[in-house]
């Protein structure tokens, strides 16, 4: 069921509409925000970081981006109730 999801068209589109909403909110701590910043900016610079994992620089990303999307919405569920409407 989880794959599913994560393969999912569908929630990839909610990803990248919510993703900018969560960066911007003031609601949620600055901490919290570059828990998903940093490590995807360091993974996009510094790439051998893991070399032994041959997973694409967008590959990370994306999942980066499914984690804080889905930890914020969990973590703050007002801003989750907002998005819906």
């Amino acid at each position: 069921m989880k794959w599913r999801r994560l393969l999912s068209f569908k929630r990839w589109t909610q990803v990248f509409k919510r993703l900018p909403r969560l960066l911007r909110a003031p609601q949620i701590p600055l901490s919290e925000k570059l828990l998903f910043i940093i490590p995807a900016l360091l993974y996009w610079v510094l790439p051998d970081v893991m070399p032994f994992m041959p997973i694409d620089d967008i590959g990370v990303t994306l999942l980066l981006m499914n984690w804080f999307v889905s930890r914020a919405e969990r973590k703050y569920p007002v801003l989750a109730a907002g998005a819906s409407s």
